[in-house]
């Protein structure tokens, strides 16, 4: 973990996400009285981890991770307004919410980076984008790395719009997996399936390719032509999934394009 850290790290709303995080810190080796979280309603799990629990903050903490939820940020922030302007790194998490919005709220000086987890996050097996404003260093992104590494892999983004394109792939993402995971279990009861068998198939067929097309150098493309056979089932299955009107290549763009449109909303307060 980051030598800096010592100086303290302040949690500021510690639900499911940050929670997460938080345990992957302390699993890592962080001396757990080096973080404070400023959280309401602490979860038993978290009062037994041994960290300072809305106690009196340092006065100059080397981060900040801003894990509450957008429509409470105008009545949390306010409680680390103080360390904005300063040497503390602000981390968000909180879907929607620009850099502007954290610069106009913490000073225009404030080092701010901007993430995007999923709920895979919660455990371990999640993925974050990450953009900083101008007053973000490379020492900043990297140290934020850091942290998030502890729930999952993190990748940068050239530019904060591009976060609202990361939304609609890999933070909604999740939902269209699960969605899938739901109708192909459907289709396997129709198929005649115990729902009980064709609910562990579905779910472990996801995981399992999830998981080749993650650790296989090979392109999903030419995974998928692999599995397939001339004139076989898949490929049976696969010209209906792919017809370029009614399959996957016309309705996920479409899902993608209407998450991003809904994010861009959100940043705007529609």
């Amino acid at each position: 973990m980051i030598q800096e850290i010592s100086r303290g790290l302040v949690v500021l709303g510690c639900g499911n996400m940050g929670q997460a995080l938080v345990e992957g810190w302390v699993e890592d080796g962080l001396d757990p009285q080096v973080i404070w979280v400023i959280e309401p309603n602490p979860s038993t799990e978290l009062r037994a981890l041994g960290l300072r629990i809305n106690r009196e903050l340092p006065s100059h903490p080397w981060g900040v991770l801003v894990a509450v939820k957008p429509q409470m940020l105008s009545l949390a922030l306010p409680q680390v307004a103080h360390l904005g302007n300063g040497s503390t790194l602000f981390v968000s998490i909180a879907a929607g919410t620009t850099l502007a919005t954290f610069e106009g709220a913490l000073g225009a000086d404030t080092p701010v980076i901007r993430t995007m987890p999923n709920t895979p996050a919660a455990i371990g097996q999640g993925v974050t984008a990450i953009v900083g404003n101008a007053n973000a260093s490379d020492a900043h992104l990297a140290g934020a790395e850091r942290l998030l590494n502890a729930v999952g892999s993190v990748v940068r983004v050239e530019t904060e719009a591009q976060i609202d394109a990361v939304t609609g792939v890999s933070g909604s993402g999740p939902a269209y997996v699960f969605h899938l995971i739901e109708t192909l279990t459907e289709a396997g009861v129709a198929q005649g399936l115990p729902r009980e068998t064709a609910s562990h198939l579905a779910k472990a067929t996801v995981a399992g390719a999830g998981a080749l097309a993650l650790q296989s150098e090979t392109d999903p493309a030419q995974l998928r032509v692999n599995v397939t056979s001339p004139n076989g089932t898949t490929q049976a299955a696969l010209e209906v999934l792919m017809n370029p009107n009614t399959g996957f290549p016309a309705l996920v763009p479409q899902a993608v394009a209407a998450a991003v449109k809904r994010a861009q909303e959100l940043a705007k307060g529609a």
